[in-house]
């Protein structure tokens, strides 16, 4: 079975946290990820909003269409990178994740990470950050979204090499029409890694 097929079929069985009996519940899918099985860009958000749940895509709403354009803003689309979720389940209401979902469900990012092996991974908003950084050992690292976002840290270990861009979660732009082009600024960034990939 395709290694990441598998991970859709481990998160359908999973019962590590209450979410999953919400999906259930309300007949929602998970939001396992799509693109790209090869991607060298990786893009990882918080959680699935309504839409997503529904129809089991990330980002498929209207911060959806902000990454879409986003992407195109630096030559790219959406068949090239991959882009998933720390959580694969929604949580009510679009509630922060709680922190014991996070752990439940992040060994799943890390197969996904692990089976892709991304060169950049793009952080979208403060949870996927904090964890994206903990996980390579940049805890030091750690503030919030708005001091670090459209910089580019390296980690490197004995084996891999990777950059990861921290940036705002494109539904800022749905709320204040003003932060798209601080998102443009910022994924103007990528532009310059990706020549370098």
């Amino acid at each position: 079975m395709d290694p990441l097929r598998k991970i859709k079929e481990e998160v359908l069985a999973c019962q590590k946290c209450p979410l999953y009996k919400e999906r259930k519940r309300n007949k929602f899918f998970p939001v396992i990820g799509e693109g790209n099985h090869q991607a060298e860009i990786m893009f990882v958000g918080e959680a699935p909003g309504l839409n997503e749940a529904k129809t089991g895509r990330p980002f498929c709403g209207a911060a959806g269409k902000i990454l879409d354009e986003l992407l195109e803003s630096v030559g790219l689309n959406r068949k090239e990178v991959y882009i998933t979720n720390i959580l694969k389940d929604r949580p009510p209401q679009n509630r922060d994740p709680k922190p014991e979902e996070v752990s439940a469900c992040t060994p799943y990012l890390d197969k996904q990470i692990e089976i892709i092996n991304p060169k950049v991974i793009c952080t979208l908003g403060n949870f996927s950050t904090r964890y994206i950084f903990k996980k390579y050992g940049l805890e030091k690292e750690i503030q919030g979204i708005s001091r670090i976002r459209g910089q580019i840290f390296e980690s490197k270990s004995l084996f891999s090499e990777i950059k990861i861009i921290p940036l705002y979660h494109p539904a800022v732009a749905t709320y204040n029409a003003n932060m798209k082009e601080v998102l443009k600024k910022d994924f103007n960034v990528l532009k310059n890694v990706v020549k370098g990939i």
